[in-house]
């Protein structure tokens, strides 16, 4: 029986060593194709969409040295996340930048909460002030219950013309504010001789007519001051008729025809009460005493007495007025 011998080789040395040398020519002819796509313009704006190291090489993620590894599974980011994460950097950037990132980024994490960041801190401080009920103790005002300008009292002084001093003629006229301050008093000249200068009652005396404004003037003036105006007076209609003057209803108000103020100061309802019982009876106050009236006394007197009453008989006759 012949001897039979086997001389077997091996190599162990050149086994290890060609894998990688295949390797490595496959990984060069990659990097080489991808730069020239790249160069060509094919992958700008795609490498972090459709381009996934997953896909190469059976999800592999490959390394700058050319070979391979498992590349690990991120968890998805939760709904939660309020915070835009950075911008990757180093090896990392370059690998993002020619294969695409290795794990994909939902494209909500950079503008969650983006809205109420770019708003002022005034504008959103603003929103949660008025969120909730005022809590303001300003208290409206319970007196004034329109606006104070345009709120005016008159008196008018007369005297007698004609025949006995029957006919009344204009010779004083007081208008005061809101507030009680005397915007407008002078003596004014009657167009006919004055025959009668009524003292006792009008405190008007010859002096005081020898410089004083004449009628027509004195007319224009007032009317200017009067109109637009919610003008009070006491038995006002006197005081139109002196000046020859109708003043429109609703802008009226006459303390003589107010029952309630009537009542308050403890007369009836419908009882034609001189100016001078309800100052002393609401005001406690004395006017038109011996030496005679006094147009700017009465005119701010007429205010006040307005005034106790105001919120009451405004709030009347706005409802009278809707009924109507």
């Amino acid at each position: 029986m012949s001897n039979i011998t086997i001389n077997m080789c091996s190599d162990v040395t050149t086994q290890r060593e060609h894998p990688p040398k295949k390797q490595n020519l496959k990984s060069k002819n990659f990097h080489k194709k991808m730069r020239h796509l790249e160069a060509k313009g094919y992958l700008r704006g795609k490498q972090n969409r459709n381009h996934n190291p997953r896909d190469i090489e059976g999800g592999q993620t490959p390394r700058q040295n050319g070979s391979y590894q498992k590349s690990s599974t991120l968890p998805a980011p939760s709904a939660s996340h309020n915070r835009t994460l950075p911008h990757p950097h180093g090896a990392y950037s370059f690998k993002s930048q020619l294969f695409g990132s290795t794990h994909s980024l939902p494209s909500t994490t950079s503008t969650v909460n983006k809205s109420d960041d770019h708003k002022p801190k005034e504008l959103l401080s603003t929103k949660a002030q008025t969120s909730g009920p005022s809590t303001s103790s300003h208290k409206p005002c319970t007196k004034a219950t329109g606006n104070p300008n345009k709120y005016l009292a008159i008196d008018c002084e007369m005297v007698g013309t004609g025949p006995k001093g029957s006919i009344s003629q204009l010779a004083r006229c007081s208008i005061v504010s809101y507030e009680g301050d005397v915007i407008y008093d002078k003596y004014i000249n009657p167009a006919m001789p004055v025959t009668d200068y009524r003292t006792r009652w009008s405190g008007i005396r010859p002096r005081d007519l020898i410089k004083a404004t004449p009628y027509s003037e004195a007319r224009k003036e007032i009317l200017k001051l009067l109109m637009g105006k919610v003008i009070i007076g006491h038995a006002i209609h006197n005081d139109f008729k002196a000046l020859s003057y109708f003043h429109p209803t609703v802008l009226t108000r006459d303390t003589s025809k107010i029952p309630l103020l009537n009542v308050k100061a403890g007369f009836g309802a419908k009882e034609c009460v001189s100016l001078k019982r309800l100052t002393k009876a609401l005001l406690n106050r004395d006017i038109q005493n011996k030496k005679g009236h006094s147009s700017v006394e009465d005119a701010k007197a007429t205010m006040e007495l307005y005034k106790v009453v105001e919120g009451e008989w405004e709030k009347t006759l706005l409802s009278n007025s809707v009924a109507s």
